[in-house]
């Protein structure tokens, strides 16, 4: 007698987790990369988000290969090194109905990428931006990139003897709306972190210290998995109630943030650091500032705004993608070239 081949658990659009999925990795065992795509695959299936709804964009280095790994239904995009916000910002504007997820690096975003970086935090383009940040250049042998730590050591005994940008001070001085900053051998935190920045509009920065165990998992490195899991100082719990759920978790009374998102969804952040204020932007750049003198790695919710408008509405794109509008639509006739002239003499 054949044995019934049972039904595979789907989500709340009926799709099974194994349509999140992507290829099979290629990066090295253990690699905190993986860790991040397999919280991406969870996150997106968990919101019910349509893999064709979404845009994966990523840059050059081992990061940049991540969407691979996830999503293959998805669209997907492998831009010039530190050159993904500028393709993302385009992409997204010749479509805004899509949903744009980059993945990047540390050298990616905050080297030879920096430049694009700091524009594209400023326009608060609708976007998930995540930094895989081991603090190394994994594909070119582990020299330090820019957001190691002074004072890190290198698996050659070299010493870093310059400050680290730090990418979350920089994103919410910059306008950024969603700035975060996660572990990726934290599970739970990463995930409630990723189901939120699906729920919010505006751009959303999350930097996840993500080790190198091939360059970067050493006595004296300050991206490692020992040193994350002896040092990580979260300053919030995060929980995550998204709209078509009716799941409520409670916290003690007068210790928590609710934050509601665009979509409906609640982001419960209870307090864990003192009084922190996660809709409090200058005390999130002074926070993060004051945690590079204590030494200590924060991670958690830094800073949420859900009011400003994004780029989008700046812009006041019509509802129609850009994308799939006709020339005589886009394209100014000869009478309104004409006038632009006559006006400029």
């Amino acid at each position: 007698m054949a044995t019934a081949t049972p039904t595979p658990k789907v989500n709340h659009i009926g799709l099974p987790i194994l349509e999140y999925r992507g290829g099979k990795s290629t990066l090295c065992a253990g690699c905190g990369h993986n860790a991040i795509s397999e919280r991406i695959i969870d996150a997106m299936y968990e919101m019910g988000v349509e893999p064709e709804r979404v845009m994966k964009m990523s840059g050059i280095g081992c990061s940049s290969k991540s969407p691979a790994y996830f999503m293959s239904r998805a669209h997907s995009f492998n831009s010039v090194h530190g050159r993904m916000p500028s393709v993302s910002t385009g992409a997204l504007l010749a479509n805004h109905q899509m949903m744009l997820l980059g993945v990047s690096g540390d050298g990616d975003t905050a080297s030879i990428g920096v430049g694009q970086f700091v524009h594209l935090m400023r326009r608060n383009l609708p976007m998930i931006y995540i930094i895989e940040d081991n603090g190394v250049y994994g594909l070119t042998k582990g020299q330090f990139s820019a957001t190691a730590d002074i004072g890190s050591k290198l698996k050659t005994g070299v010493i870093n003897d310059l400050p680290a940008i730090d990418t979350c001070a920089l994103a919410i001085q910059l306008g950024a709306t969603f700035v975060g900053r996660s572990f990726s051998g934290d599970k739970k935190q990463l995930l409630s972190m990723l189901k939120a920045a699906i729920a919010h509009k505006g751009t959303v920065m999350l930097d996840v210290i993500s080790p190198c165990v091939t360059f970067n998992d050493h006595e004296g490195s300050t991206k490692s998995y020992k040193f994350m899991q002896e040092n990580d100082e979260p300053i919030n719990e995060i929980g995550f109630v998204a709209s078509f759920e009716d799941i409520h978790i409670d916290y003690d009374s007068g210790q928590v943030y609710d934050v509601e998102m665009h979509d409906g969804s609640s982001l419960r952040l209870r307090k864990l650091h003192e009084d922190y204020d996660p809709t409090d932007k200058a005390n999130a750049v002074r926070t993060l500032m004051q945690s590079h003198q204590d030494h200590e790695v924060l991670t958690g919710v830094f800073y949420i705004d859900t009011k400003q408008p994004t780029f989008v509405d700046l812009l006041n794109v019509v509802d129609e993608p850009l994308g799939t509008l006709p020339e005589s639509v886009t394209r100014p006739p000869k009478s309104a070239l004409d006038a632009l002239m006559h006006n400029l003499q």
